[in-house]
């Protein structure tokens, strides 16, 4: 049993359900889906949580230029790959009370784009994951510009040049790294090896920042993503944001830094500055918007800044928080995209200030909105305190071993603190007080709405509880590649 399964099942059903109409075709997806999960599920019950490379698929593709389909999964892989099946499913479930024009498209979009994330998420040779990047781009390029909001075109047009800008600083990089392997190869071990001057891996490491700062994104290169996420249809926000900005942190972990650890040395201090640049900047806009899914838009960036600070401390603890916060984030904000999809669609609106009271009318769907605002941000027992601890004692310790001023771990601390005050706000503002005319015939949710939300919350508040089995996974493989790195000289 090897990974291809994984890859090539969201493939066949993406061909399979972008010939079925209506109905038929959100089925079907669904149970693609959940068919996808299963897999993964046997794939966990026999995975081993050490620092190798498990049910690896090698074969020759282009074996001329080096290239082969090679890929594997280790506890580092095994993560996202966790976090791609299991919010592919809520988040089709979660469009069910939509209609959309051409549904098969749509869907069969979604499944292909699910494809090319676990091709990301599993490739061991550098063309591969290449690949699998572009594979990503493209259907959710499709996504938001046919089923987007009114600005779609202009904004998604955006979108696609930032992020496929970056990719070609990454292709350029992946190819520097190929043309100086002695054998001419693309895998990944092998670039591992490679021994590079100081200067050659610091020009390494910023090509690949580039691309991956882009897609997280990280301060300053963030600037598409508000309006992408907030023309996006809701289906197209949540996979943006739940699984897709986890590209560049995965990116930054196994690429990025691997491959020129001497190119973090130079760049460490100035990205984790940008970082925790973007953790204050982000929260401020945050604080600011009137737009609920705005809100939620620049919160994420606030989060992942956090999650990049974690990254660039290089500890076990920064990158172990990373690991699970990426996790946690992909959950958390898929909720909060869609707790404001259900808002938009009964009330065609998402301002603020034109909400009140629905917490009177809709008591289950005011509790899971508390139990998302609360796991968001990182109250202890909820799912996004674990990783947050883990990512703030990162910046923490990293700041203390180079001397640096505490203040750059305290002020990404205040992630925590402003995220409280502009998202409790937020929920005193829409659910408490007294209902008006718009709001007073607020209807429950019931049917797939209660299911999403219901797992949703019992994710943030089982893993939140017990964290343990999702640090274990990835503890080994994080943990071997660190000491490897620490240990490897700069040439």
């Amino acid at each position: 049993m090897t990974v291809s399964i994984l890859i090539f099942l969201p493939v066949i059903a993406a061909v399979i359900v972008a010939f079925l109409k209506g109905d038929t075709a959100k089925y079907a997806a669904l149970f693609f889906a959940i068919a996808e999960l299963a897999v993964a599920g046997l794939f966990l019950s026999k995975f081993v949580p050490d620092a190798t490379s498990q049910f690896v698929i090698d074969a020759p593709w282009i074996p001329r230029l080096g290239i082969y389909f090679k890929a594997g999964i280790d506890g580092i892989s095994m993560i996202v790959v966790l976090l791609t099946v299991l919010l592919v499913p809520l988040i089709i479930l979660s469009t069910f009370k939509h209609e959309y024009k051409n549904a098969g498209a749509f869907y069969g979009l979604i499944l292909f784009m699910q494809a090319g994330l676990l091709l990301v998420f599993t490739a061991m040779d550098g063309f591969l994951f290449y690949v699998g990047w572009e594979a990503a781009l493209i259907p959710i390029y499709f996504i938001c510009a046919l089923w987007g909001g009114e600005n779609r075109i202009r904004i998604t047009l955006k979108f696609f040049i930032y992020t496929f800008a970056g990719s070609l600083f990454m292709l350029v990089a992946i190819i520097y790294l190929y043309l100086q392997s002695p054998t001419k190869t693309f895998d990944i071990h092998a670039f591992y090896t490679l021994k590079l001057g100081t200067q050659q891996q610091s020009w390494v490491f910023l090509a690949f920042f580039l691309a991956f700062a882009i897609k997280m994104p990280v301060f300053p290169f963030h600037t598409w993503q508000p309006d992408t996420y907030t023309e996006a249809p809701t289906g197209g926000t949540m996979m943006l944001s739940g699984i897709m900005l986890k590209m560049g942190v995965y990116g930054a972990i196994r690429w990025m830094i691997p491959n020129a650890p001497a190119g973090l040395d130079h760049w460490q201090a100035i990205i984790t500055t940008l970082a925790v640049i973007g953790i204050v900047y982000a929260s401020i806009i945050a604080f600011k918007q009137t737009d609920g899914k705005r809100l939620v838009a620049y919160s994420s960036i606030a989060h992942v800044g956090l999650i990049a600070a974690g990254i660039f401390s290089w500890s076990q603890q920064g990158v172990q928080g990373a690991m699970v916060q990426m996790l946690n984030h992909g959950i958390n904000v898929v909720g909060m995209f869609f707790i404001w999809d259900i808002i938009s669609t009964r009330l065609n609106t998402r301002e603020i200030g034109n909400l009140g009271g629905i917490a009177k009318v809709a008591p289950k769907f005011s509790i899971a909105f508390l139990i998302i605002v609360l796991g968001t941000v990182g109250l202890p027992l909820t799912n996004g305190f674990v990783g947050e601890f883990l990512l703030l004692d990162g910046v923490f310790q990293y700041s203390a071993f180079h001397y640096m001023n505490i203040a750059l771990a305290v002020i990404a601390g205040t992630t925590i603190i402003l995220g409280a005050v502009y998202m409790l706000r937020m929920y005193k503002n829409v659910m408490q007080g007294e209902t008006n005319e718009l709001t007073t015939n607020f209807k429950d949710i019931s049917g797939s709405e209660q299911l999403v939300l219901g797992i949703i919350c019992v994710l943030i508040i089982g893993i939140g509880i017990y964290p343990q089995p999702i640090l274990h996974i990835s503890e080994a493989a994080v943990t071997n590649l660190i000491n490897t790195l620490n240990t490897k000289p700069a040439f």
